[in-house]
């Protein structure tokens, strides 16, 4: 009985082993098999769809970019009105296109549809009409890099946002970040490598770790339209800040020393700085990239599928994926980890929002000053002092996730524009005492996104109103008119064998 038991035991164990090895060798064939290219990719490929056809498990999970029910504590993936839940932002950006309208950012498969949803770009009817420069559309679309290889980058910065309207019609997908050929990580954007040679740097020797960052850093990082760079003379020029540093000390220096502004603010009379998201500049303080961490470590975590290891494009937030993302280095549990993630938000919130209501106040005060008759010299020191207490608020909560990447650094830029806007606020208030006026300023309610947006003049039905003629007239026009160029293009098919 004992032999017979051995037996089946051996026979048993054999059977498992051979079952074992079966499935190693269909793995690692079906390793072999997996990214068989399908069609050849040549030159700048917009359309993910073709992409998707060689990769296709990258291609499927880029395509939860789109989902819009991840929600956390302080942020979502839907569409949410930062205004109506900040309304003191209506002041801080009068004169400004976002004082009209600012919504939380979504996905990236959104990136070109919320651009032409946005209230601030107007509603130009046709071509070479509107405010805003082709500029704009440089981080939404893998189109752009096309364009640019087809026009020329000067000629690309020279046009309006409208005249390119039928030319970008891709959200943000693989062209922005690939090369075809090799797949390798590469820049598409010459205002990253531009900036790199700014400080002396040359992009080309980052490893590929750190290319898992710069690809991000192409977009997610401050900007200004430079519209007097040399031999570039009538282009909107992209150019990123970083010549002298890339903290919010260096970056407010460089637009000092420049004397650049991006608006006049209506109100206080102060030149302002708008920061636009300076996620690469703040991560780059913090403790993740101090110790090697790169962007798609956290927001583009590996995972596997069918014995195939792949990095996960449905880009992010890392609460959403903890389990991917935070676990590779991290033990605690899942309600720690994110816990964790809340009170560094709930700290830096705190001081933004105060902060935020004292710069409403600021502007406010100011413009009393300026109706009882303040001259340029009593103000001047004044309105630097807004200047750079809004800047630096601004660079705080531009980048949606500096709470988390570094939050000493941000905290210590929070506390440093509140000194600045407490200490100005103090020299308004001798100005105004001096000009006959010692009571508070009313204000209308700076809990109304409606009250603010009427004190300012913004008519915002109006505005609605263009845009619904905008997306009904001319949009289906412009992607009609993308498609049927797109469909021009021959996509070859390879063999198989």
């Amino acid at each position: 009985m004992r032999n017979w038991i051995l037996f089946i035991g051996t026979i048993i164990v054999v059977f498992l082993l051979a079952m074992l090895a079966y499935t190693i060798m269909d793995r690692k064939a079906e390793a072999r098999f997996a990214y068989q290219p399908k069609v050849q990719i040549d030159g700048i490929e917009p359309r993910d769809s073709i992409w998707g056809l060689n990769y296709p498990r990258q291609y499927q999970s880029y395509q939860r970019t789109a989902d819009t029910t991840f929600t956390s504590k302080y942020n979502t993936s839907a569409l949410r009105d930062a205004l109506e839940d900040q309304p003191e932002m209506v002041i801080l950006w009068a004169g400004y296109a976002f004082s009209k309208g600012y919504n939380e950012p979504r996905g990236h498969a959104y990136a070109v549809h919320d651009v032409l949803h946005s209230v601030r770009i107007g509603a130009p009817m046709e071509a070479g009409e509107g405010v805003m420069p082709s500029t704009c559309w440089t981080c939404k679309s893998p189109d752009v890099p096309r364009l640019m290889s087809e026009m020329g980058v000067t000629e690309y910065y020279s046009k309006k946002l409208s005249d390119l309207g039928p030319e970008v019609i891709n959200p943000i997908g693989c062209a922005d970040c690939h090369n075809p050929e090799t797949m390798n990580l590469t820049i598409t954007r010459p205002a990253l490598i531009e900036a790199f040679e700014a400080m002396g740097k040359d992009i080309n020797n980052a490893t590929h770790q750190e290319m898992r960052s710069l690809v991000c850093a192409q977009c997610h990082v401050e900007y200004y339209f430079d519209k007097n760079k040399p031999g570039k003379e009538g282009a909107q020029y992209l150019t990123f800040p970083w010549k002298d540093g890339m903290d919010v000390e260096s970056i407010e220096a460089y637009f000092d020393n420049i004397d650049f502004a991006d608006w006049i603010h209506p109100m206080s009379k102060a030149k302002m700085l708008k920061a636009q998201h300076p996620d690469y500049e703040l991560f780059s303080m913090g403790v993740h990239a101090q110790r090697g961490v790169s962007c798609a470590d956290c927001h583009m975590p590996y995972r596997t599928e069918g014995g195939q290891k792949f990095t996960d494009h449905h880009i992010g937030s890392p609460l959403n994926n903890v389990e991917n993302s935070c676990f590779v280095c991290h033990r605690e549990k899942v309600s720690d980890l994110v816990n964790d993630v809340y009170e560094r938000q709930r700290k830096i919130k705190e001081g933004t929002n105060k902060l935020r209501r004292i710069i409403a106040m600021a502007h406010f005060e100011a413009e009393k000053a300026w109706e009882l008759g303040a001259t340029q010299e009593q103000m001047k020191d004044i309105l630097t002092g807004i200047r750079h207490a809004q800047w630096r608020w601004d660079y705080a909560v531009a980048s949606h996730g500096a709470a988390f990447h570094a939050p000493l650094e941000t905290s210590r830029i929070v506390t440093s524009a509140t000194d600045i806007i407490q200490e100005t606020r103090i020299k308004l208030t001798r100005v105004l005492a001096d000009l006959g006026h010692n009571e508070p300023v009313k204000t209308p309610d700076l809990n109304s996104k409606s009250a603010l947006q009427a004190y300012i003049g913004i008519d915002l039905e109006k505005e609605t109103e263009a845009k619904g003629k905008f997306l009904e007239q001319v949009v289906p026009r412009w992607l009609k008119e993308g498609r049927a160029r797109e469909a021009q293009k021959e996509v070859k098919v390879l063999s198989n064998k």
